[in-house]
């Protein structure tokens, strides 16, 4: 049985940091790349960081690429997103998915490609 479970969410001011915690049991992360993602209401939810199997390779969408930062602890079995620089449009729910990508070749942040996923936790930029 796979467990993910997003952590950290909360109001921040504009300019503000946000760290997000990504605890995962049932799938390990040498097997797995873990993405972020993001849905605002009313939108399509959008991925804005993965990490590859190795903890080697990480990517960002442009908008978000200098401003959040993902990594993680396989010892804990855990991901993580640092956010700083925060902007009213990154509010939204943020949730942590996994895709089994054992080679650790690559990662991706397509949205459809990955078939597990956490319950989200809730971002609000707002002064």
């Amino acid at each position: 049985q796979w467990h993910i479970v997003e952590s950290g969410g909360g109001l921040v001011h504009p300019g503000g940091s946000l760290r997000l915690s990504c605890e995962v049991s049932g799938l390990t992360l040498d097997t797995y790349a873990i993405g972020w993602f993001r849905q605002a209401p009313g939108k399509e939810r959008e991925g804005v960081s993965c990490i590859n199997s190795r903890g080697t390779i990480t990517h960002y969408p442009e908008h978000v690429k200098g401003r959040f930062t993902i990594s993680r602890d396989v010892h804990k079995n855990a991901v993580y997103l640092e956010m700083n620089g925060l902007k009213p449009e990154d509010a939204g729910d943020y949730y942590c998915a996994a895709l089994w990508w054992p080679s650790g070749s690559d990662c991706s942040y397509v949205v459809h490609e990955y078939g597990y996923w956490g319950q989200g936790t809730p971002v609000t930029v707002s002064s």
